[in-house]
């Protein structure tokens, strides 16, 4: 889940050589450009009425202006040319195209978003776990549902069990990186280790990407990663790996919209709503080989655990 860690560099360089050695694997989405196709937004019709919610004077350039970190594939990311894709920019462009207005994705340090909305940014929409610290700030309207889920090689020839972290002691499972689930899966070590088990290794490598080369290629028996990034993976490598086991500790991701302004945030809302109630948030993620992630209630700060 998008809840950055903030790790010192050094820490993550020590994290590398003490648990294994950080690959410098190729990339293994730099030579399938081809395979990336946004969602066609151009068929979807202005709507008066969830228009008329803005408040006098939104939007009055014409564009709405959303902020993303745009490196977090599926989500929002870069492509070869240099252009904002993911299916939170296809999602940007379709409550846009409900405003009758054009969306522009700005790339900015995910950690500086929520500060910048309402100012320099109409909305933030950047893969953000609900959290309560979070809507203590802002208000965010919930359209994903977000976990961890594990992938391994299709036909899981190692035989992986992942329905208990103590099942996975003995194993080499990789990791990108400062996310949540490097943290989950310290924490499942040290268990093993305590229950007198054998060493579950974590590799942990600097993009999701050269994990999934190290999968791909056998030198691991498993990735962690949030579910959609597993789900993207399996579409990316043709097939070569596959998802494993229910997905983890999910939680709502929100479209982030200034306090200081509910009415505006309410005309969001209602365009995420729409989205949903007509089927195109759920084509959205199709797009982009997403599964079982899509809400169906853009519900306004939605209560989440701590």
């Amino acid at each position: 889940m998008r809840i950055r860690q903030h790790t010192a560099l050094g820490l993550a360089a020590t994290a590398c050589l003490v648990l294994s050695a950080c690959t410098n694997a190729a990339d293994w989405n730099a030579n399938r450009s081809s395979q990336i196709h946004s969602f066609d937004t151009s068929s979807i019709q202005a709507q008066p009425d969830i228009i008329a919610k803005l408040p006098q004077g939104a939007l009055e350039d014409g564009v709405l202006d959303v902020a993303a970190s745009t490196d977090y594939a599926p989500a929002e990311f870069l492509d070869p040319s240099g252009k904002a894709v993911g299916y939170d920019v296809d999602l940007t462009n379709a409550i846009a195209a409900v405003l009758g207005v054009k969306g522009t994705v700005h790339t900015a340090e995910f950690d500086s978003i929520i500060a910048s909305v309402g100012s320099k940014y109409d909305a933030g929409i950047s893969s953000f776990t609900v959290t309560p610290e979070r809507i203590g700030e802002v208000n965010m309207t919930a359209y994903i549902n977000v976990g961890s889920r594990f992938n391994v090689q299709a036909g899981n020839p190692k035989g992986v069990e992942t329905s208990d972290h103590l099942k996975l002691c003995g194993r080499t499972i990789g990791v990108q990186v400062g996310t949540a689930q490097e943290t989950t899966m310290r924490d499942a070590a040290e268990k093993c280790a305590q229950a007198g088990k054998p060493v579950l290794s974590l590799r942990s490598y600097s993009k999701q990407s050269e994990a999934t080369t190290g999968l791909v290629g056998g030198t691991i028996d498993a990735t962690y990663s949030d579910s959609t990034v597993a789900g993207y993976a399996v579409e990316l490598t043709d097939g070569q790996i596959v998802t494993l086991g229910d997905i983890e500790d999910a939680a709502p991701q929100g479209v982030v919209t200034a306090k200081a302004d509910p009415q505006f945030t309410a005309a969001i809302q209602a365009a995420v709503q729409y989205l949903m109630d007509r089927g195109i948030w759920q084509k959205i993620l199709d797009n982009w080989g997403v599964k079982d992630a899509a809400l169906t209630t853009a519900e306004l700060n939605p209560a989440v655990k701590e």
